[in-house]
This record gives C-alpha cells, structure tokens and sequence, in this order.
C-alpha cells in the first residue's frame, strides 16, 4: 500500500512563500504519511505517539523534530495534543544563512532531529511563530521577505534553547524542564519521585499537579510510556533478548515487563517483535 503524500501546493499561500504555519489545535489522529516539503514539529501541550520512520516516540510539551521531506510519520494514541507545524521548502530560502549547519537536514541521523525544549524556550518561540503566522498567509515581496526573516529567527532560538532529551544539564531550567530531564535520563534505571522532590525541597503532590497540567498524564504514566516506547524501538531493531529488553528499558522483572507490554499493546513483545521481522 502507498503512502498517503501531502504537497507543497496545497499547503502553501503561493509557490514562491519559503515558509507556512500550519497549527494544529488539536493534532487529531493522522496517518503514517510523508511529503515533498520539510517540517518542525513543535508540541505545545498534550500528549501521544508519534510514529517517525516506524521509530515509536511518547511526546509531550517541550518536544522537538526537525522531519525531513524523505521521513515518513504520523499520529497515534493522542490525546489533547496540540502542534506548531513549521513548513518549509529548503530550495525556496533566500537569506545568506548557513542553512545547512542551522537546521539538521538529509545528512543527520533521527536521533540528531530530536530535541526537547525547555518551558523559557517555548515562551520564547510563541511570539515568533505567532508573527510568522499572519505573515506566510500573504505573497507580495515583502511579506516573503519578512516570513524568511521571522524563520530565521525562530530556527536560531531553536539553536539556543533546545537540548537533547537525555541530557544532565539545562542552564535556568525550571523544575518542570529538570523533571523532565531525570525521566528521559532515568528510563533505563529506576526512578524515585521522593529522592527528586528530596533534592528539590517540594510536596510529591505540588509536582505532580504541575505536570499533569502540562502533559495531561501522571508522572507514572509518562515514564511508563517512554520506556514502552524504547522497548518497542529495540523490538524492531535488535535481536537481542527480551529480558534484556526489559533491563535496559527500566523493568526490574521480564515477566512484568511482558505483562505491561501486552496490556498496553494487546500483543506480547514477541509477538510484536515477530510482526516486523
């Protein structure tokens, strides 16, 4: 079966606009598909998976991709999920920027076009692509002109805000961002609420409500999810043991890990593993 192809015509306000927002308020369900444009996909709030070149990831707020025109994705399990799509054609650019080195393109691996951005980087960036919004709905000169310009700007804040999902250090983080980073680092260890809330001097119950406003999931539920998430990457990927599996994805025990699994899943890891071999 072929995949469903979204074009630049129908997208974008004219065929020389470099640039397009395309929010999605909420991002409902879509199917694997691709395009013949470039994409950043920058989630606002919410949560689901999002499927990137049959690489499974549980996002949420902060959550950062750089989609190249020859990835194929889609949207699954969301649920109140909400995306600023930035749409652009790298050939149209006429700005004097070092393109290539700003913006990871056909040369970087997946896992070089997946970031997270802090709660100050998503205040910062909103004013930018709210701008660039009413600008890419016009075509005369100028207009193009500015919506370039608005890009570049937006794709340097990028630069400067964004870090890896895993990292240990996020200069001025926010105790939401610094929660954040002890999951996606702690996937494959165990994690402990109370030692982070030790450390922090907050309630259990302060910090929870916090993420659950801007997730709309438990802390318990998202890391769950991450680490189902990995499990299912290295199911398709690696014929290694399930057990080892389960180790390296954060389950002290296989047979729990495989009851987890299936009950989200409705299959076995094997099972799963089976279906794409």
């Amino acid at each position: 079966m072929s995949l469903l192809k979204l074009h630049t015509h129908d997208f974008f306000f004219s065929e020389k606009n470099t640039v397009t927002v395309a929010e999605r308020l909420p991002q409902p369900v879509f199917p694997i598909h691709t395009h013949d444009f470039y994409e950043l996909v920058i989630v606002r709030r919410g949560n689901g998976l999002h499927i990137v070149n049959d690489v499974p990831y549980y996002i949420t707020c902060g959550d950062l991709f750089y989609i190249n025109a020859s990835d194929h994705h889609g949207y699954e399990s969301v649920n109140d999920l909400e995306l600023n799509n930035i749409l652009y054609c790298r050939s149209r650019l006429n700005l004097a920027a070092d393109w290539e080195t700003l913006i990871p393109g056909d040369n970087d691996s997946q896992e070089k076009r997946y970031w997270r951005l802090g709660i100050q980087g998503i205040s910062a960036i909103q004013t930018v692509i709210d701008a660039l919004a009413k600008e890419c709905i016009k075509s005369d000169a100028l207009s193009i002109q500015l919506s370039e310009s608005l890009f570049l700007q937006l794709i340097l804040l990028l630069q400067r805000y964004r870090h890896p999902p895993d990292s240990h250090q996020l200069a001025d983080a926010q105790l939401l961002d610094r929660l954040m980073l002890d999951l996606h680092a702690g996937i494959g260890n165990a994690f402990r609420l109370e030692d982070f809330c030790h450390r922090h001097q907050l309630s259990p119950r302060s910090i929870q409500t916090l993420f659950k406003q801007h997730t709309g999931v438990s802390i318990s539920h998202y890391l769950r999810q991450l680490r189902l998430c990995k499990a299912m990457a290295l199911l398709r990927q690696k014929q290694i043991q399930i057990s080892e599996i389960s180790s390296e994805c954060g389950f002290e025990d296989s047979n729990y890990f495989s009851a987890v699994f299936s009950r989200a899943l409705g299959i076995s890891p094997s099972e799963y593993r089976q279906r794409f071999r």
